[in-house]
C-alpha cells in the first residue's frame, strides 16, 4: 500500500531570512533593496511587513541569525578540545574553516557594521555579535591560565578580525594558517607556557 509524503513548505519568515542570509552576505545590506528581497523569497510584499516590519528589522534578524550559527559552529569547535590552550586554538580553526568556501565573503558583522547608522538595530546587532566574541576570549585566555586575560583577549580578537579581512580582501584562505600560529604565539606569550615552540617565537615570526 503506497503512503503519502507530506512536506512542509517553508514558512514566509524562513524564505525570507533565506533570502536575506544570501542576498546581503554577498552584496551588502544597503545595495539590496528590499524588492529583490521579497522577489528572491517568493512571497508578497505583506509578508515581510507582517513578519518584520520593514528592511532594518529584516537585515536585523539576519545579522541574530548568522549570531546563532556562528557561535553554535565556535562552540561545537571549542567544546571539541581537550585542553585550554586547544580550546582557544578551535575559535580561529573555526574562522579558518570558512575561507576556503566559495561563498566567503568575509565578516557579515564587519560589512553590515559599516553601513549602519548610529544607534540603529543593525549597529547593535553588531555591537551584540563582538561583545560575545570578546568574552568568549577573554574567559578562553583565563581558562588558559593568562596572567591577564582581558588583555590576551584583547589580542586574540584583533588577530581574529584582521584575519577575516585578510582572507577576504587577499582572496587567501592560507591567512587562517597565519592567524593560528600567530594566536599560539600570543597564547604562549600571555601564558607563560612556550611549550615545546621555544623562547624565539613571536608574533613577527609567526606572521611570516
Amino acid at each position: 500500500m503506497a503512503t503519502s509524503r507530506t512536506t512542509t513548505k517553508p514558512s514566509a519568515r524562513e524564505r525570507l531570512l533565506a533570502a536575506a542570509d544570501e542576498l546581503f552576505y554577498a552584496e551588502g545590506v544597503r545595495s539590496v533593496g528590499i524588492d529583490r528581497v521579497i522577489e528572491h523569497a517568493g512571497v508578497a510584499k505583506a509578508s515581510l511587513y507582517n513578519t518584520f516590519g520593514g528592511k532594518e528589522q529584516l537585515i536585523r534578524a539576519y545579522l541574530d541569525s548568522r549570531h546563532a550559527g556562528i557561535t553554535q559552529r565556535i562552540t561545537d569547535a571549542v567544546d571539541s578540545r581537550d585542553t585550554p590552550r586547544e580550546r582557544l586554538l578551535a575559535v580561529f580553526e573555526a574562522q579558518g574553516a570558512l575561507f576556503g568556501e566559495p561563498d566567503f565573503h568575509g565578516c557579515a558583522f564587519v560589512r553590515a557594521g559599516a553601513e549602519a547608522g548610529p544607534g540603529s538595530l543593525v549597529e547593535e546587532a553588531a555591537d551584540n555579535y563582538r561583545a560575545w566574541l570578546r568574552e568568549l576570549f577573554t574567559r578562553l585566555a583565563g581558562e588558559a591560565g593568562a596572567a591577564d586575560p582581558r588583555s590576551l583577549g584583547r589580542q586574540l580578537h584583533l588577530l581574529y578580525d584582521g584575519a577575516g579581512i585578510s582572507a577576504r580582501m587577499d582572496r587567501d584562505p592560507s591567512a587562517a594558517v597565519a592567524a593560528r600560529a600567530a594566536a599560539s604565539a600570543l597564547i604562549a606569550a600571555g601564558t607563560g607556557d612556550v611549550g615545546g615552540t621555544g623562547p624565539a617565537v613571536t608574533v613577527a615570526s609567526a606572521l611570516g
